[in-house]
């Protein structure tokens, strides 16, 4: 049976508590480690690792209107705004 942890972060050296249900998820994986980092620095150390969302201002293929988009469009393909995208999609 597990027992509640306290361990140390290693990016901020704040304390967090590594629950028994955490342990026994690592154990059910079986994952040998202990978590290193406590959940706000991995979800920083995820977000880092994805990197930068880029904001890239289109003009909507079907309405003309002006939005941003979080992806490179390919060229040639149709661009929606928020408004055209969910029209598409209930069509």
């Amino acid at each position: 049976m597990h027992e509640d942890k306290t361990l140390v972060c290693k990016d901020c050296g704040q304390e967090f508590i590594f629950t028994a249900g955490e342990q026994e998820f690592y154990a059910e994986k079986g994952f040998e480690n202990e978590p290193q980092r406590c959940k706000a620095c991995r979800q920083a150390k995820k977000n880092a690792r994805r990197g930068e969302r880029p904001n890239i201002t289109i003009t909507c293929t079907r309405c003309g209107a002006e939005a941003v988009v979080h992806f490179e469009p390919t060229p040639g393909r149709e661009v929606l705004c928020d408004e055209c995208f969910k029209a598409s999609k209930e069509a």
